[in-house]
């Protein structure tokens, strides 16, 4: 377990106070990733822009991956309060809090895959979604929900941006009809940018469709 991400840190203890904290070198770093990208945090990189030098930093944190995972769980922060009314309406809200954090810090795309260290926050979102849950599923069905819907919300933060798409429609419509029937109904009907509450029902509606087979 890294213990680096467990600890309390609470205020108050005797002595002199660090010159620096975990939250606050994630803070710079978070700020380069969210500007530079990932690979532009490094350790030195943080220091710098701290005012201190790499050796200081080496006190709070072994190196960049650890450094990376307090950059993850800074940015997850606290689970999502979720609303009572019932598990479909718990696990949309679960599932597009999740959409914000990547969109705002798409590093975090790549930080939260492979293996790593897991933090209490991560988990906290884990708990959350696993805890509303409906009755009747199994827990590797559970699990493997949460792994569904999270890879849902994974593929719609890497979806690229359509322009670049439809500029080149204009010039060869022809050779991809039903690419170009479609946006054309989309145009004329509506219905886009509805990827994230389309696919979200569709998952939903698969697991009461599971859920009333067992009845």
């Amino acid at each position: 377990m890294a213990d680096f991400l467990w600890q309390e840190r609470a205020g108050g203890k005797r002595g002199p106070k660090p010159a620096l904290t975990l939250e606050a070198i994630a803070d710079v770093a978070i700020a380069v990733a969210d500007a530079e990208g990932l690979d532009a945090v490094t350790m030195q990189r943080v220091a710098a822009d701290l005012g201190y030098t790499k050796m200081a930093l080496y006190r709070y944190l072994p190196g960049k991956t650890e450094l990376v995972a307090v950059m993850l769980e800074r940015v997850m922060g606290a689970a999502p309060t979720l609303p009572e009314a019932g598990w479909r309406d718990a696990l949309i809200t679960w599932t597009k809090c999740l959409l914000s954090v990547f969109l705002r810090h798409s590093w975090a795309l790549v930080a939260s895959t492979g293996k790593r260290p897991i933090g209490p926050h991560e988990l906290d979102w884990m708990e959350a979604a696993l805890a509303r849950m409906p009755a009747g599923l199994t827990g590797a069905e559970r699990m493997d929900t949460v792994a569904i819907l999270a890879a849902q919300v994974r593929a719609l933060a890497m979806q690229p941006d359509e322009s670049g798409m439809i500029t080149a429609l204009t010039e060869h419509a022809a050779r991809f009809p039903a690419v170009t029937a479609a946006i054309a109904d989309m145009t004329a009907h509506g219905g886009q940018d509805q990827a994230l509450s389309f696919g979200l029902e569709r998952i939903l509606d698969g697991l009461e469709a599971l859920l009333a087979k067992r009845v």
